[in-house]
């Protein structure tokens, strides 16, 4: 399917079916739900029908790494091992032009949009080297591109190896947030209190891979610690070690982490595949523990993390292949589920709520499906998507099979 230059704007739904089950019609106007009401038997001229359609709130991407997307074929690191994914990684980097990064991250882009994505929080790394901020480079064009279509917010990613001033530069030249990964530096705690400091001094969001391991460092507890009372929004990506505590600790930390409010989002799909290796015989889970942060009263999200890339070969940029695996994984309800990708997800990225409520941002998928569940197991191609009111991608499917 190509990308249409038309967006479409619509301000009636008929028919469609809630995650409830019931069937509504709904107003749009000004971007926003005006009324949700029981369907009518007959559609009101100029409603757009959807009935056999779920319509949702529209998924949001709390952990993307767009400068890394589809790269998996001129890449091919080793399976299962972080750090060499890592190293892989840094190796083509040192090649890797603004143009490369710009035409992979589109591609990306416009194929969660289509799949019902309208906003993405994304990581870019700040790399190495004479000119450290391509990447950033990369995805600010980006996002200025498509700020019609789908929000992007950027995480300036800053290795343990990466200079402060590196970091600096990345927020002056249009990176929204400071991101990093302490757990692999030398000593987790100083990188962690180095990259705090620059968003305390700074006034940004903080969104930091952590303790992403089955032994990892744990840093959780301490970043709580360290930020509670900040205004600015914070969360902490991957958090597999705390999956592996024993029960006493891990419930001091999401204590402290629930105290704090820093949002936890889980990437099930890149952390399951790299996680466990090493670990033959009854090979843990490598997630963080949803069931338990959801009880705790936990700002939780999802996200689909790596697609395609040295650190995860698969993916197809679907928050309902993510909302699959925290079914199946993660023992969470389809409900559960779903909402840790689309409502839950928004909530911790700071964005203001979306879905089929009155008052709420008119950002939605209609997906051809009679239940949630439905929906979640089969991931029906076609697709509505709506964002603020105005249709911006759509996708129908014809099939057939021969009689017997």
């Amino acid at each position: 399917m190509t990308e249409s230059p038309q967006i479409t704007m619509i301000d009636r739904i008929a028919g469609a079916t809630l995650a409830d089950g019931s069937r509504v019609d709904v107003t749009i106007a000004d971007g926003r739900i005006a009324a949700v009401t029981p369907a009518t038997a007959v559609p009101a001229t100029g409603a757009h029908d959807l009935s056999g359609y779920m319509l949702l709130g529209a998924a949001a991407e709390p952990h993307a790494h767009l400068d890394k997307a589809l790269s998996w074929d001129a890449i091919r690191s080793p399976m299962g091992d972080l750090r060499a994914a890592i190293a892989a990684w840094r190796v083509y980097a040192e090649t890797m032009t603004v143009a490369d990064v710009t035409e992979r991250a589109r591609t990306q882009v416009l194929r969660m949009l289509r799949n019902g994505t309208t906003a993405i929080r994304t990581h870019v790394d700040v790399l190495l080297g004479d000119a450290p901020l391509r990447g950033v480079e990369a995805l600010v064009s980006i996002r200025e591109e498509l700020a019609a279509l789908v929000d992007i917010e950027i995480v300036a990613l800053a290795g343990p190896d990466v200079p402060t001033a590196h970091l600096e530069a990345a927020l002056d030249a249009g990176a929204d947030a400071v991101g990093g990964a302490s757990h692999l530096a030398d000593d987790p705690i100083a990188d962690l209190h180095r990259l705090l400091d620059v968003a305390e001094r700074r006034g940004v969001p903080v969104d930091l891979h952590t303790d992403e391991g089955l032994a990892a460092a744990v840093t959780l507890d301490a970043y709580a610690r360290r930020t509670r009372g900040w205004s600015q929004n914070r969360s902490a990506g991957h958090c597999v070690r705390l999956g592996t505590l024993d029960e006493p600790v891990r419930d001091e930390v999401i204590a402290e982490v629930v105290a704090s409010g820093v949002g936890i989002i889980a990437n099930p799909i890149t952390n399951l595949s790299l996680q466990g290796w090493g670990v033959p015989v009854a090979t843990p889970r490598g997630i963080a523990p949803a069931r338990t942060l959801l009880g705790a009263g936990a700002r939780f999200a999802a996200g689909a993390d790596n697609v395609r890339d040295p650190f995860n070969p698969l993916g197809r940029g679907d928050a309902l292949e993510t909302a699959m695996l925290l079914v199946v994984a993660a023992h969470l309800t389809a409900d559960e589920a779903y909402t840790a990708v689309s409502a839950g997800a928004r909530e911790v990225m700071g964005l203001p709520e979306a879905g089929v409520l009155v008052g709420a941002r008119a950002d939605l998928l209609a997906v051809r499906a009679d239940s949630l569940v439905q929906a979640i197991a089969e991931a029906p191609a076609d697709r509505l998507v709506i964002r603020g009111g105005r249709v911006v991608a759509a996708t129908t499917t014809e099939g057939w099979v021969a009689a017997p």
